[in-house]
């Protein structure tokens, strides 16, 4: 819809209309009977045969529900849609929802209540729900009657896809969810910031007068439809680029200026970080690179924050200036900007790290072919990203074993790649499985899973095979909480609560779903189990079983 319109109905067909009208296809839910009108909403629309229909998706765990819609508001930048039975539904919800305010994922959920005629006289599932999760959301709030759903829906949906990103919550009484009234649905429309030229300009003259800076592409270049000015902008300058989160593909795995390979050669040696769309975290050193004990000048590089938003500047950085406001406005003007003056030349910079790039790959050449029994880990990225299409969506579920992805694993598109973000939450996988292979049907979608963290939804394969969503699950199964171990070793001497059942042959519980697998204990079988998985067309998992002491070399913690 591209104007307001009326519409009419019960709460759930209310609900469903404006989640359509914000471009919503799928629900996903695990079936409870406070939020029944939501589902005879979506079945009435298809009876409609008019227009986009809501298609139902239900899971075998609430949070899968939940991280689905937010691998979905990430992979089409539309908001996802989870619909939440009340009480213990929606708060097996919260980590995805606050997956989703960690790393600017819009989403809605849509949470069940007891009926609000039977409040406080210990109805089912009686439960205050919005302030347990208004600190982990954009926000929360009940809508208390079946005529405020049309308009606190449309404003939950504008919320959750307006910069700066992420989840809202809502919830609806029971007894008013049956109940019908009429409303208004928006345009289906966010809202955006606009830059401040002057702020802009600045950033252009500390550009103009770097030697050797660097550019790192976070999430919210992609959340923002920013990758093709971002990548003119990489293309036309020729400055070195580190991408981190969804940033990954907007410059293509093997371009010239990505210098993921060198990523500690050019922070350290930086004299310039222009840091956009993402957190200046524990993932880029608190925004502090150089220094002393980092290159041989001893200095600390100025640092350049770009945000979609002035709340998601640093505040905790010293700052050498800073853009908020619409991400593709502001690359564009920052490029502009430089070529009206004498265009930068970063020419031997950019040569010095391509060198680390060549000495660093041919390093990765030993561990990626490794024949060492129990298998390497990176032995399976050796054999797997040669397999990995241009289209493909990668997602990451896991500790050790995905820390190596991140190092292997360079996509060719933008929009093809999900982590769990700074949030770090383990068990997000198959629900963005899910969510990849529907919004994304021709794909290749494969899940990479830690065997720990395999354990948090693997049951839900059984979705997967009742909804024909065929997915290649790679898994790096060490037998152990890998990220713990070492360092509770290193820490003590000794560890516990770090071990798993040794060489569980997870395969097997995927084919009692309903799917396929095998077990690989010889890494010249990883490839071909591979091929298999590939041409299987059914959920697939390849469960390596590797060496729990190759574990990934870390620079953090994250503390």
């Amino acid at each position: 819809m591209s104007e307001s319109s009326e519409i009419s109905g019960h709460s759930g067909e209310l609900a469903v209309h404006v989640a359509r009208a914000h471009g919503v296809e799928t629900m996903f839910t695990l079936s409870g009977a406070h939020v029944f009108p939501m589902y005879d909403g979506a079945v009435k629309t298809q009876e409609e045969g008019k227009g986009p229909q809501v298609r139902l998706l239900d899971v075998r765990h609430e949070q899968t529900a939940a991280f689905a819609a937010e691998a979905t508001g990430k992979l089409t930048r539309v908001p996802g849609l989870a619909v939440l039975t009340a009480g213990p539904g929606v708060t097996n919800g919260i980590s995805a929802i606050a997956q989703a305010q960690f790393a600017g994922s819009p989403m809605v959920v849509v949470g069940g209540r007891a009926p609000q005629n039977r409040w406080g006289t210990g109805s089912l599932q009686e439960l205050d729900q919005p302030p347990i999760i208004a600190p982990v959301a954009k926000a929360a709030k009940t809508l208390m009657t079946a005529g405020d759903v049309a308009a606190g829906m449309d404003e939950a949906f504008t919320l959750a896809r307006s910069s700066h990103r992420g989840p809202v919550f809502v919830d609806v009484p029971m007894d008013e969810f049956f109940n019908s009234a009429s409303g208004t649905v928006g345009s289906g429309e966010g809202t955006r910031v606009d830059p401040d030229p002057d702020a802009i300009a600045s950033v252009a003259r500390l550009l103009a007068q770097a030697e050797r800076p660097v550019l790192i592409l976070g999430t919210d270049v992609w959340a923002d439809h920013a990758e093709a000015a971002a990548l003119r902008f990489v293309e036309d300058l020729g400055i070195p680029t580190l991408t981190n989160g969804m940033g990954r593909g907007v410059i293509p795995g093997g371009h010239r200026s990505l210098v993921t390979k060198a990523r500690g050669a050019a922070l350290s040696g930086a004299d310039l970080v222009v840091v956009v769309g993402t957190p200046l975290d524990f993932r880029l050193g608190y925004g502090s690179f150089g220094g002393p004990d980092k290159n041989p000048a001893g200095e600390f590089a100025k640092v350049v924050h770009i945000a979609d938003s002035p709340g998601q500047v640093a505040g905790h950085a010293e700052l050498a200036g800073s853009v908020a406001g619409d991400l593709t406005t502001v690359l564009d003007g920052l490029q502009a900007a430089l070529e009206r003056g004498d265009k930068p030349d970063w020419q031997a910079w950019s040569d010095q790290l391509a060198d680390q790039v060549r000495a660093a790959a041919a390093r990765d050449a030993a561990l990626l072919t490794a024949e060492a029994d129990p298998i390497h880990p990176a032995r399976i990225y050796g054999e797997l990203v040669p397999r990995l299409a241009d289209d493909s969506v990668v997602i990451g579920d896991g500790g050790d074993f995905v820390s190596f992805a991140g190092k292997y694993v360079e996509p060719q598109r933008p929009g093809g790649w999900l982590d769990p973000g700074p949030y770090g939450c383990l068990g997000a996988g198959l629900g963005a499985a899910i969510a990849a292979r529907i919004a994304r049907p021709s794909a290749q979608v494969t899940l990479l899973l830690g065997d720990g963290a395999a354990g948090f939804s693997l049951m839900d394969v059984d979705t997967l095979v009742r909804h024909d969503l065929p997915v290649v699950m790679v898994m790096g199964n060490n037998s152990a909480w890998g990220l713990e171990k070492g360092p509770m070793q290193m820490l003590y001497g000794y560890d516990v609560v770090a071990d798993l059942g040794q060489r569980t042959p997870y395969d097997e519980v995927v084919r009692a779903l309903g799917g396929a697998g095998e077990t690989v204990t010889d890494p010249k079988q990883i490839g071909p189990a591979l091929d298999r998985a590939y041409a299987a067309g059914v959920p697939y998992l390849v469960n390596v079983i590797t060496d729990v002491e190759a574990a990934y070399p870390r620079s953090t913690f994250g503390i």
